[in-house]
């Protein structure tokens, strides 16, 4: 893959037509915003920021317990492949920065919850006599800064949010390339997407790859492939989960210069410092859960409503989720997927596992060896899933376009489970080639 830098243009056009153009274009190349630093460490990035946001969260003694709001916002532009010097400026822009990546986070605990939101969602009731556009929730931290963006948020979700992270594609390429770099298996059909005036040309052929920061922002922003802004929402979680693993690692403590100098340089926030100091003990037991905010389309727009029966369902505090999963005994009766990507042969070890564990439907599908992070996933079976990652100590992902169907329950196993599950190694011993295979019905 090579991604060729921007390329000033031989001549420019003030053509209305040409300068759209131009826009979509650079909408195009603004990537992904979106901080995998905040999400991991709970506002470890914002550590010299003002004010006194989410203090109170702090319980003298105890651990945090707040919920921040995360946004991506777009690099903005004062000529055509000119960024502003003044990344902060709101007069002489060629296009206004929207946040098309937002994220609210619930710390509770060691336990974070994340919600992505998709760009599209409207905020409150769709008011056919206003602008389309206008009431989406990815215009209002340009129409109303990140307090508008706040409230938005919470009127979409009806959580109170404590803080806000507002960060920069740039600060995120810096973040990955601090963190190693992002691992990616491309789908069936590649990715291509070459926009020569844009200065992109981002060619990935099926199968694994290993991306640098700016590589990995724009295959994180492209969606051919991978369906539509829920499906590159689904793979942006993996990449989230690969990366805060390795924040848990000693590449990830040699990444926290690079982590907090985002600070008046790609790093937008009001959460208190306060927080380093309770966070970091924890941030090797911090467990992740995700979920994708579930919409409706409005008729007549392309705008999104709010799904708050099916959100009830998909996102909640992790102990309600275990509650929930407690009281449901049929749980095991889903299907579940293992794919093994460990290079180690661990799937045939824990379908046997699983299999002792009254999971009686379970299927192995080995693959090349990967290293994205291992992981449960599903669509709407979350208290399935749930009770699996608990099981097996893993992140849990819930999204709208995963490779699972309704009553089945994924479970990636990348490289790193030679570690976190190595108990499966033991499993397997001399005797691994002769795991019976899995039974037709069960495939």
């Amino acid at each position: 893959m090579t991604v060729s830098p921007p390329t000033s243009p031989s001549s420019a056009s003030s053509d209305p037509a040409s300068l759209s153009r131009r826009r979509a274009r650079l909408r195009g190349v603004q990537v992904f915003g979106l901080s995998l630093a905040a999400l991991t460490l709970g506002g470890l990035a914002v550590l010299s920021a003002p004010g006194n946001a989410a203090a109170s969260a702090l319980p003298a003694g105890g651990l945090p317990h707040f919920t921040l709001l995360l946004a991506g916002r777009d690099i903005v532009y004062c000529a055509y492949h000119t960024p502003c010097k003044n990344q902060d400026q709101r007069t002489g822009l060629l296009q206004t920065p929207n946040t098309d990546t937002l994220m609210l986070v619930k710390v509770d605990g060691t336990h974070v919850n994340v919600l992505n939101i998709p760009r599209d969602t409207n905020v409150g009731d769709f008011d056919p006599r206003q602008s389309p556009a206008a009431q989406k929730v990815n215009s209002r931290y340009w129409s109303g800064g990140p307090r508008g963006l706040t409230q938005a948020v919470e009127t979409i979700t009806g959580e109170p949010v404590d803080a806000y992270v507002i960060v920069r594609a740039d600060y995120v390429a810096r973040v990955i390339d601090a963190l190693g770099g992002l691992d990616v298996t491309v789908p069936e059909g590649g990715i291509e997407w070459v926009d020569q005036a844009a200065g992109v040309n981002l060619k990935l052929g099926a199968g694994p790859h290993h991306l640098n920061g700016e590589q990995a922002v724009l295959f994180l922003r492209v969606r051919k492939g991978f369906g539509d802004d829920y499906g590159r929402i689904d793979h942006q979680k993996q990449a989230l989960t690969q990366l805060a693993a390795r924040l848990k690692s000693p590449q990830g403590l040699s990444a926290l210069p690079t982590i907090l100098g985002g600070i008046g340089n790609g790093v937008e926030t009001n959460v208190d410092p306060n927080l380093l100091p309770t966070l970091l003990p924890e941030l090797p037991h911090l467990k992740l859960t995700f979920a994708t905010l579930p919409t409706r389309t409005i008729r007549g727009s392309f705008n999104l409503a709010v799904d708050r029966e099916a959100l009830a369902r998909v996102w909640g505090t992790a102990g309600n989720e275990a509650a929930s999963a407690e009281a449901s005994p049929d749980l095991p009766a889903v299907t579940v997927r293992v794919v093994d990507a460990s290079g180690a042969n661990l799937g045939p070890a824990l379908a046997r596992a699983l299999r002792t564990l009254g999971y009686a439907r379970v299927t192995v599908q080995s693959v090349p060896a990967s290293g994205e992070a291992s992981q449960v996933f599903t669509q709407q079976d979350v208290q399935a899933a749930t009770q699996l990652a608990d099981t097996l100590g893993l992140p849990r992902l819930q999204g709208e376009r995963f490779p699972v169907e309704a009553g089945e329950v994924g479970i990636l196993l990348g490289r790193d489970a030679r570690q976190s599950l190595a108990a499966l190694s033991a499993l397997n011993g001399d005797a691994a080639s002769q795991v019976a295979p899995t039974p037709p019905e069960n495939r």
